[in-house]
């Protein structure tokens, strides 16, 4: 007992002292191992902390395997139905878990709304979906299907009637529409399954079914095949394939696939490899296609490009990036070749084709659907069938219609090569066209090409977002040899120096080139330097009576027509293209014209004369009518006034002497010389002079029926005995 306390003390002893601490050391060595004990606090905190996310994981995990996370059918329609804003239903079993890594999805009788525009009510619906999900790529948000059991299964696949909205954007309805994208599947098993595709712009609807395939184990027992049919602007289509060697996908090779198609006048046939039954990056594929028309295939795109005659072509095919693209491509249309690359992808939801195309040998046949004309006729009539006949009347400018709405629902880039084409009439080569096409908006800009030795370069835009389609020319020739030019119209390349250039600029409304042109407003004009001019038909112009007797008789003049300048210039209002002006001058003459031509009915009504500078004793001083259409010109050198002068003279002759009778022919020669400079520019009737600088009353000045002084000129006094151009 301690005396000073009053207490009673027990001795510490090393017996008590070690049952003292035990418990507190039998904590320590159970909680924390000393290899834990050793490590600074925080460390310690953390390990312990991933140790109970870990247990806690595990317990979750347990917890899901040996419910099958059935309890989780209920949150799962609800968190799936927030997400995808679409109605999700699951009327039978519904398993969730981990088996052991994999996430495995088991569902009955599940349902996915469609959108309320949509025909389909049902976007998705199944007997049976069963799944395995790999879980690390899913964490990473790539979909990778390890094995995929469906049992009746259908996909509805609709655009809406204005192709802003599909059915398989999920989320927010006002968002842009995605391209669509299926997930990698490497093991599937199908039964009694099916997709159906529909869209209304397009006209496009497709129903395709699956064989029933069973899979053993990490096997599928048979290939993959499909087939479907459909209708694509009315016309049916049908297609068949399948996916050979499927297992060789689990072991880590690739599926063969095979594709049979047959629809508007087009065979398509597609043969390959695909690293998985949905995997599409890394495809190996060869294509080959083959029809009556090239443009109804990229209708299957929602791309619209130029009607062709037949074709035919192959090309590689893979997909890298989101991208289809066909390289290596060889084939003919019509009479042509082709070669070159081609690219399809949808950036942003919008068709994006890129192309890089060449033909070296260009028939000018199969260039003519390219503007407007018609296949058929083409087939059928060669050259002769750009010409029609409408009530009556020759007609040579196309008019089938822009598909101005397809223009707006696709973007392209476009880099077009031919080496020469084959025409008759004109030397056409080096043709070189870079087309962009941005939301409705197509820019040819530059197109090129060299003709009879020189250079065109046009820029040409059609703009398809207004209500009525706008297009804007300028085409420009750079100064190019008319004995190159002509030569297959008569004009002699030897001894002809001459050079012509020029520039039309115009713009017209309409989704047709007639329609464009017939309601175009601009300025076409052609001048010719100083050079010479050697040909068999040139003085029919100039109306010499002994230079018109002797070219009856004989292949060729004995001197060409040498040009001090001209020009000869049109005033384009409302597709009525008048004289402004027509005015050359040679060495001997003055030539003039008058008048003017129609886009709207192809007519020509147009008198050319030339006046003399020197005295000639026989000169008819009679104009050259140049009439007709477009389609069948005519020239008339014996006018209404050549014969008044005959019959003037022969009356002289017979009352008088037969001396008089070449009087009415006599050319006193009084011809004004034209100042060349104003001509070289190009200028407008109005601002042409004579070499004394005085202005020229001579010439068109741009106007059909009246002068610009608002006097009634002679083509005025003309109409009021015929409709002048068959418009007035």
């Amino acid at each position: 007992m301690d005396k000073r306390s009053g207490r009673t003390a027990l001795a510490a002893s090393p017996a008590t002292s070690h049952w003292a601490e035990r418990p507190r050391r039998w904590a320590r060595t159970t909680w924390t191992p000393a290899w834990l004990s050793r490590r600074p606090k925080p460390v310690r905190i953390a390990i312990r902390t991933m140790v109970i996310i870990i247990l806690t994981l595990f317990a979750i995990w347990l917890i899901l395997f040996i419910t099958k996370g059935r309890f989780l059918k209920g949150p799962f329609e609800r968190f799936a139905t927030s997400q995808l804003e679409r109605q999700v239903d699951i009327g039978g079993d519904f398993q969730l878990y981990l088996a052991p890594f994999n996430v495995k999805l088991y569902a009955e009788d599940i349902s996915i709304a469609n959108p309320e525009w949509a025909q389909a009510k049902q976007f998705f619906t199944a007997k049976k979906v069963d799944t395995r999900v790999a879980t690390l790529p899913l964490i990473f948000g790539d979909r990778i299907l390890r094995f995929a059991d469906l049992d009746r299964a259908h996909v509805a696949l609709e655009w809406d009637s204005d192709n802003k909205h599909n059915s398989w954007t999920f989320g927010d309805p006002n968002q842009p529409p995605e391209p669509l994208e299926l997930p990698q599947v490497q093991r599937a098993a199908l039964t009694k399954s099916g997709l159906t595709y529909r869209d209304p712009r397009l006209r496009l609807f497709a129903d395709i079914d699956f064989d029933t395939v069973k899979a053993t184990e990490s096997r599928i027992d048979d290939t993959i095949r499909f087939s479907g049919r459909g209708t694509m602007h009315a016309q049916p289509f049908t297609m068949t394939g399948g996916l050979a060697s499927p297992n060789e996908t689990i072991a880590g090779g690739k599926n063969k696939l095979t594709l049979h198609a047959i629809g508007l006048g087009n065979t398509l046939d597609v043969a390959g490899t695909l690293p998985g039954p949905t995997e599409l990056e890394g495809a190996d594929l060869t294509l080959q296609a083959r029809g009556g028309n090239l443009s109804r295939l990229f209708d299957f795109l929602g791309v619209a490009i130029p009607d062709t005659r037949r074709y035919r072509v192959t090309s590689a095919l893979t997909y890298e990036d989101k991208v289809w693209k066909l390289t290596g491509i060889k084939g003919v249309f019509g009479d042509s070749d082709l070669a070159g690359a081609l690219s399809v992808s949808q950036p942003k939801g919008r068709v994006y084709l890129k192309a890089d195309l060449t033909t070296r040998s260009l028939n000018i046949i199969d260039a003519g659907p390219f503007i407007g004309y018609e296949v058929d006729r083409l087939d059928k009539m060669g050259t002769g069938g750009a010409i029609k006949t409408v009530g009556g009347r020759p007609r040579v400018l196309p008019d089938s219609p822009l598909r101005a709405d397809a223009l707006k629902r696709f973007d392209a880039d476009l880099r077009y090569k031919v080496a020469q084409v084959r025409a008759k009439s004109f030397p056409v080569s080096n043709v070189d066209l870079t087309l962009s096409l941005k939301r409705g908006l197509m820019e040819m800009k530059p197109l090129t090409f060299v003709l009879g030795g020189g250079k065109v370069a046009s820029d040409i835009s059609i703009d398809s977002r207004p209500a009525v389609v706008r297009t804007a020319y300028d085409i420009r020739l750079s100064p190019t040899r008319l004995g190159t030019l002509l030569a297959r119209f008569g004009v002699e390349e030897s001894g002809t120096t001459g050079t012509v250039s020029g520039r039309i600029q115009m713009v017209g409304h309409g989704d047709s080139l007639r329609q464009s042109l017939a309601s175009s407003n601009g300025r076409i004009a052609f001048v010719l330097p100083q050079g010479s001019f050697w040909t068999r038909n040139i003085q029919l112009a100039e109306l010499d009576v002994g230079t018109f007797v002797q070219k009856l008789f004989e292949d060729k003049l004995k001197k060409p027509v040498e040009i001090n300048c001209g020009v000869i210039a049109f005033t384009v209002r409302n597709g009525v293209g008048a004289a402004d002006p027509i005015l050359i001058d040679t060495r001997k003459n003055v030539v003039v014209g008058r008048g003017g031509f129609s886009f709207r009915t192809e007519a020509i009504d147009m008198a050319v004369r030339a006046d003399g500078k020197k005295f000639s004793l026989f000169s008819g001083q009679s104009p050259v009518a140049v009439g007709g259409y477009f389609a069948a010109p005519r020239i008339d050198p014996i006018s209404d006034q050549l014969l008044g002068r005959a019959g003037a003279g022969l009356g002289l002759a017979i009352v008088a002497t037969p001396v008089a009778l070449i009087i009415p022919f006599v050319d006193p020669g009084d011809a004004k010389s034209a100042q060349c400079g104003p001509v070289l520019a190009g200028a407008r009737a109005s601002a042409q002079r004579t070499t004394r600088g005085d202005a020229r009353d001579d010439v068109g000045k741009g106007t059909t029926a009246k002068g610009e002084d608002g006097k009634q000129t002679a083509e005025g006094k003309k109409k009021q005995r015929k409709k002048f151009l068959g418009i007035f």
